[in-house]
């Protein structure tokens, strides 16, 4: 057992190597290709492995996509997560954070979960495989958006105010797909972070009712 533990752990390497690499050029060929042009062989041949080793670890294009979009979500979520530690303290915390979620739903990732959406409308085999994946990736999202916030959902009204401001993000995604909106997402950026600081109860507040009281206060 001693003997064989170092061969056998370069093999586990290459084989997690391997399976990364083709979730990448996954992502990269549905975000050029869309769904029909995307197959294992082209996928196969954009990873540079062969096509035996790409249906090793996905037997159909549905089961590699339907990684993809798993391994899509988690690579998001690891990038808000390691820029925690950048976060500004005090009151322009939700500004940055603000930022951060609404910049998610940008770039080649978010193009490829598009194609992928739209294919799904008429296709009920990939529709069936990415219906429960996206919601356990969006309730991730949505967990991490409030510990980034500093709020928790016992509090009233703060699901109702994360769920918009994913919602806006992808919302904000599509709007940048066929030109470069950034200038006006700054803008919308500055002024929903004034909409949440209104809105959001203090990080660390217990008060259920903290959330509605500010709103009300801003209403008036």
């Amino acid at each position: 057992m001693v003997l064989s533990t170092p061969a056998r752990e370069p093999q586990q390497e290459r084989s997690r190597t391997t399976r990364r690499r083709l979730l990448e050029a996954s992502v990269a060929c549905i975000g050029e290709l869309g769904w029909s042009g995307t197959t294992v062989a082209v996928v196969a041949q954009r990873a540079g492995v062969s096509r035996g080793a790409a249906q090793h670890h996905f037997r159909t294009r549905e089961d590699l996509v339907t990684a993809a979009v798993e391994y899509l979500g988690e690579v998001q979520l690891t990038q808000l997560r390691e820029r925690v530690d950048e976060l500004p303290p005090g009151e322009s915390r939700i500004e940055a954070v603000v930022d951060m979620l609404l910049n998610l739903y940008t770039g080649p990732m978010f193009r490829a979960a598009l194609h992928l959406w739209v294919a799904a409308s008429t296709d009920d085999a990939l529709r069936a495989a990415l219906v429960p994946l996206e919601a356990r990736v969006g309730r991730e999202a949505h967990r991490v958006a409030l510990e980034l916030l500093g709020v928790s959902e016992d509090q009233r009204g703060v699901r109702e105010m994360v769920q918009a401001t994913l919602d806006l993000a992808r919302g904000l995604g599509l709007a940048n797909l066929l030109s470069d909106d950034s200038r006006r997402r700054e803008r919308i950026i500055h002024q929903w972070a004034g909409v949440l600081d209104s809105t959001l109860p203090e990080p660390g507040s217990a008060e259920p009712g903290d959330a509605t009281r500010k709103i009300s206060g801003a209403a008036r």
